[in-house]
């Protein structure tokens, strides 16, 4: 094989360099997280308050005997309280050693995101999202706002 050939491969790479994410929904909005920080996700779960928490964190649930802070992302984004208060999904992340569980209205599927596609977030977008955006990828009908696991796990 031809040198030549090799780098032109590696830039190719480069240049078709992707992202997986989990996307969930929150209201209307699709968001999307790094697949390599997920760990599990899950259906309707028994969630024990905790009393003098910040308002973002709903409880702990208990995961193969593991304690789990449940973050509810509506109100770490500031969105109406879920209509359904009992449905929901959890997806449970590990951040710095630690697993959180994310409470979601709905978990989609995996999508895998070109790097050269996505767009810095919009100087628009409302404040609390702002902050936990790290970008937006444009779908056929919809956009998917991609969300910092630290910056939202930040109360």
């Amino acid at each position: 094989m031809s040198s030549a050939y090799v780098v032109a491969a590696a830039k190719s790479d480069v240049s078709t360099s992707a992202t997986m994410y989990v996307t969930m929904r929150l209201d209307k909005q699709l968001i999307g997280i790094p697949v390599d920080v997920v760990r599990d996700v899950l259906l309707r779960q028994a969630v024990t308050p905790i009393p003098l928490a910040a308002k973002e964190v709903a409880g702990s649930l208990n995961l193969r005997g593991r304690i789990v802070t449940v973050i509810d992302v509506r109100r770490r984004l500031n969105l109406p309280e879920r209509v359904n208060n009992g449905e929901g999904m959890f997806v449970v992340v590990e951040h710095k050693n630690e697993l959180y569980s994310l409470m979601v209205d709905s978990v989609g599927e995996v999508l895998t995101v070109s790097t050269a596609e996505t767009e810095k977030t919009p100087a628009n977008l409302n404040g609390a999202w702002k902050d936990v955006s790290m970008g937006i990828h444009k779908l056929s009908n919809e956009l998917l706002v991609i969300i910092d696991i630290h910056a939202i796990l930040t109360l």
